[in-house]
């Protein structure tokens, strides 16, 4: 099953998982539409047919939906929806519930171990936040999204002489604006673990200016602190940046496009090795589980300890001291 927000390589995960599965002799099923599905028994056989031609495929086959069986909220018609999703794998015969996510879907896994269900986390969010591995699949392919917007702006930026705001995803997370700022040659960063002062982003900007640099690419996590409330990062910051430096400044959020479409090559492969792995650590009874990658090899980590954790960037990462080198400035 795949829960949360929808992300290139779920569908190559669901292959990998599937096809590996069936070498070990098991059946496997999809569950629709995420914990949703499992309330209502609702889900499909997945055979060698229904699994081909999911390599490149974006979004999820099985459908997704944020349902936190564990939260109750007002209005809700089952009373107790874990026990009711004990009940309905008990029904299904499952061995083994494979759980496809990010950090909320994780948390929920582990939640349906501790109740006594053998569980399987499997990593997925263009966020790259959950902790316990070093990268999620889905992060890549966003990179290569953002950086090709940020390279466009460029063109964009210079013809007019503008600076060009550009808000990406993360949430609380700064890796993707991190890695697509330096990879599309930003000249301010912004992530939510570094403190920032805009009067300090101005003077570079004003700085630029003066050294006949005619524009400015500034990168921004959507997650930053010091921005109004109801107001998105990006436009408070060109808001900011305009009223501060007297130069013409854009706003561009690239939003769900981040999300969607095919995966990328490294994507694809990192998609199959998680979700072979993942049949592996079924076949070898390895429950209550996610799959992780360390320094490029596959293992798993407890889903007890990766559960309510977030994976943040560290202020000493060495991307960051790399950028700062080269004239990147990060607000400070």
């Amino acid at each position: 099953m795949s829960s949360g927000g929808d992300c290139p390589g779920i569908n190559a995960t669901i292959r990998g998982v599937g096809k590996a599965a069936m070498t070990y002799g098991m059946e496997v099923l999809g569950i629709l539409e995420g914990f949703h599905g499992l309330m209502y028994n609702d889900y499909i056989e997945l055979d060698d047919r229904k699994l081909s031609g999911l390599l490149t495929l974006g979004g999820t086959i099985l459908g997704t939906s944020r349902e936190k069986p564990f939260k109750k909220k007002e209005g809700d018609v089952i009373a107790d929806k874990p026990q009711l999703i004990k009940q309905n794998v008990a029904k299904m015969r499952l061995d083994c519930l494979v759980c496809i996510g990010g950090n909320g879907t994780q948390k929920t896994a582990s939640q349906l171990s501790e109740i006594g269900l053998n569980v399987i986390g499997i990593p997925k969010t263009i966020d790259n936040d959950v902790w316990g591995t070093d990268v999620t699949f889905g992060f890549d392919t966003a990179v290569n999204i953002a950086t090709d917007a940020i390279d466009r702006l460029h063109s964009t930026a210079n013809s007019h002489k503008r600076v060009m705001v550009i808000e990406l995803m993360g949430h609380n997370a700064g890796w993707l604006t991190l890695y697509a700022g330096v990879a599309g040659g930003g000249d301010v960063i912004l992530i939510p673990e570094l403190d920032y002062s805009i009067e300090r982003v101005n003077e570079v900007l004003i700085e630029r200016c003066r050294k006949g640099k005619p524009y400015s690419i500034v990168v921004i996590a959507e997650g930053i602190k010091s921005k109004k409330d109801g107001v998105r990062a990006g436009a408070y910051i060109a808001e900011q940046i305009e009223k501060g430096t007297n130069i013409e400044t854009r706003v561009t959020v690239p939003g769900y496009m981040l999300r969607g479409g095919s995966p990328s090559p490294v994507d694809r492969i990192l998609a199959t090795r998680m979700g072979t792995y993942a049949a592996q650590l079924i076949h070898d009874h390895q429950f209550g589980t996610m799959v992780a990658i360390h320094n490029n090899e596959m293992s798993s980590v407890p889903l007890k300890e990766t559960g309510g954790k977030t994976r943040l960037v560290p202020p000493d990462h060495f991307l960051i001291k790399k950028a700062k080198r080269i004239g990147i400035f990060f607000g400070q």
